[in-house]
């Protein structure tokens, strides 16, 4: 199924891949999907002959990946040597996140699972210890997440404090907005058309939004959108 994303996303280069271990371990199919998905533009070559390049090209690859997912290191299901020396597990988790990442629609076939056995030297000779692994997400993880949170139970099952959880939410938006002298009143009308949402989001990550990206009195739906 990965193969064949993969390959179906960089048609157009001429790009095929046969094995994900083989195919992949250099970063450069990596290299050419994440620029194709994501429109990153990666500060290295191409193409990385000796190990020395190909590992240094594989640090700026996860690099990037890492910062568009949003993850720490200590979250991470591969790493640099893992990709270099073909770790076909690394390379699925890997490959797995970028397509949820760029391509959320993708229909990744659930419940993907590998047993694995690690196999460790101790003084008493080999320790084996067997783990179940998920490469795509547990189904039942999935409808599990799927069912009311908090606000749809809020909804059904204790409007009368729908009121004051409104009037605790404008308080937080004014609270911030308020900075830039703006004032919410109500958060149906004035949230609709996204400005107060992304001048919120500004305020609270601390960057300054440029006014040329998006319409601050949009007049059209077009303009809200």
């Amino acid at each position: 199924f990965l193969t064949e994303w993969i390959n179906r996303t960089l048609k157009e280069e001429h790009i095929v891949v046969k094995s994900l271990e083989e195919d992949l371990y250099d970063g450069l199919v990596l290299h050419h999907l994440l620029e194709n998905l994501g429109s990153l533009k990666l500060d290295v070559d191409k193409i990385a002959l000796t190990e020395k390049k190909q590992r240094q090209k594989l640090s700026v690859i996860l690099e990037a990946v890492a910062k568009c997912l949003q993850l720490e290191e200590s979250q991470l299901k591969w790493s640099v040597e893992s990709i270099l020396a073909k770790d076909l597990l690394s390379t699925l988790h890997l490959l797995v996140a970028i397509a949820k990442r760029f391509e959320p629609t993708l229909a990744l076939p659930p419940n993907v699972q590998v047993e694995t056995i690690t196999i460790e030297t101790t003084s008493r000779g080999l320790k084996t210890s067997n783990a179940v692994e998920y490469i795509t997400e547990n189904k039942e993880n999935i409808e599990a997440q799927s069912k009311d949170d908090a606000f749809d139970e809020l909804f059904s099952c204790a409007p009368d404090k729908l009121d004051a959880v409104k009037k605790a939410l404008l308080q937080f938006v004014d609270q911030h907005v308020g900075k830039l002298g703006l004032n919410v009143k109500d958060i149906e009308s004035q949230f609709s058309d996204g400005v107060i949402l992304l001048l919120l989001i500004g305020q609270l990550e601390g960057y300054f939004l440029n006014l040329r990206n998006f319409f601050l009195t949009p007049a059209s739906t077009m303009e809200m959108v």
